[in-house]
């Protein structure tokens, strides 16, 4: 038996592991036409800033994958041929597979502007991503980003390692309120302009301007304004990375459809991570997942699939963190989804950029936004699993801190303020 996947990030070695674990025997193969090894991808910033190193951001030794018998083909897939079963390449003989897994992730959002193909405007993604920006920098003394999220102030933190000033365009009327609400958008905002960047709310891109060698000089917005550049980022989300299904017989809608064991219809055919679009059973919206826990997560469910014990992927109570530049962030559960009959109490130190958001209904909590402070995972997600009502939460706050030693605490004039809105 053969196993080939297509690509060698989170969830595809996860997968490799899995069944190699279940199925000692069976030949497994990695494909990537972007590096060799497996390597942390949210580690790409520290790489760029010179604060860590490329051989750093490898979990395992290089000899790691011929002990557990695992092929590495470094190369680009070009075509699927589902019915004789065979890879293509770019270059060299097609690839034999028994079963396939497809694990490309995803790609930055390109939604047609002109100049969008020049040099010097890019994603940020991939190691390519990486070396292109390398080279752009050496010429940069400004670069715009479109869009906010969490890749856009990545880039914008690495960009201003270098020197190069940054302008950024969002076309909401404040940083990333289609995922953050309206207070923790705005502080992120305040904290943007604060660390010198040229925040641009409620302004779109029209197009990017050709140097005349095919190199972007600058970008045009719709508001009128003409920004000069060198570079320009595109940070405008991602969507799966499902380009080399277009003339396959493999289904896909916005991802490659799969059930919740991660099985495609085509027989012997599966996806995981940021490309697997999960159909929902019900009348529910088809789920795709994008980040580092749910692409190893769904690497472990699909990995049991393919070695003959399917089992469904279960989403769990979401999770994410992240920096804004030195802010810190953390989402536990359903925040900013308008539930029925949800009620947010909120605390917010706006001098200290500290915020805490409470997301309680009449069945309990449902989820909590903290901003400039770290909680305990565990903690949280524990309140929610266990549906505990905003009353037994409240004394317990101190539970869930888990900032050092000599940080302030703020639990008292949490509980204070939170409990004033309850009445």
């Amino acid at each position: 038996m053969h196993v080939a996947i297509i690509g060698n990030g989170v969830t595809g070695v996860t997968a490799a592991l899995r069944i190699r674990a279940q199925q000692p025997d069976w030949r497994i193969t990695l494909i990537s036409g972007e590096s060799k090894y497996h390597y942390s991808r949210p580690a790409l910033m520290y790489v760029f800033m010179g604060h860590m190193r490329y051989e750093d951001t490898k979990p395992f030794e290089d000899s790691f994958w011929e002990e557990q018998r695992l092929n590495l083909v470094r190369g680009w897939v070009t075509e699927i041929d589902v019915e004789g079963k065979r890879l293509h390449m770019h270059r060299g003989t097609p690839i034999a597979w028994d079963k396939l897994l497809i694990a490309t992730g995803s790609k930055s959002n390109k939604f047609g502007w002109p100049g969008q193909d020049l040099d010097g405007v890019q994603g940020l993604w991939g190691m390519p991503d990486l070396v292109r920006l390398r080279e752009s920098v050496k010429r940069a003394r400004h670069a715009v980003i479109v869009g906010g999220g969490l890749i856009g102030i990545e880039l914008a933190e690495m960009l201003h390692s270098c020197g190069v000033g940054v302008t950024f365009l969002v076309r909401e009327s404040a940083y990333w309120n289609n995922i953050l609400p309206e207070v923790e958008a705005r502080m992120v905002g305040r904290h943007i302009e604060k660390h010198g960047f040229d925040l641009r709310l409620e302004t779109e891109l029209e197009a990017i301007e050709d140097d005349g060698s095919g190199r972007c000089a600058a970008v045009r917005t719709k508001q009128g304004a003409r920004i000069a550049c060198e570079v320009v980022g595109l940070t405008a989300g991602v969507s799966p990375n499902i380009d080399l299904l277009q003339d396959s017989a493999i289904p896909t809608g916005r991802g490659v459809l799969v059930d919740a064991c991660l099985r495609s219809s085509v027989p012997d055919v599966f996806a995981a991570g940021d490309c697997a679009e999960i159909v929902s059973d019900g009348e529910g919206r088809n789920t795709i997942q994008q980040v580092w826990y749910t692409g190893k997560a769904q690497g472990e469910v699909v990995g049991d699939a393919i070695a003959g014990e399917p089992r469904e992927y279960a989403p769990g109570i979401w999770f994410n963190s992240a920096k804004f530049l030195d802010l810190e962030y953390q989402t536990y559960g359903r925040v900013n989804m308008r539930v029925e009959r949800e009620r947010n109490l909120v605390w917010e130190d706006a001098p200290a950029e500290r915020a805490l958001r409470v997301v309680d209904t009449p069945d309990g909590v449902i989820g909590f936004n903290v901003m400039g402070m770290r909680w305990r995972h565990e903690v949280a997600e524990r309140w929610i699993r266990e549906q505990r009502p905003i009353e037994y939460v409240l004394p317990r706050l101190a539970e869930a801190n888990f900032d050092p030693e000599l940080f302030r605490r703020h639990e008292t004039e949490i509980t204070r303020t939170l409990e004033v809105q309850l009445r």
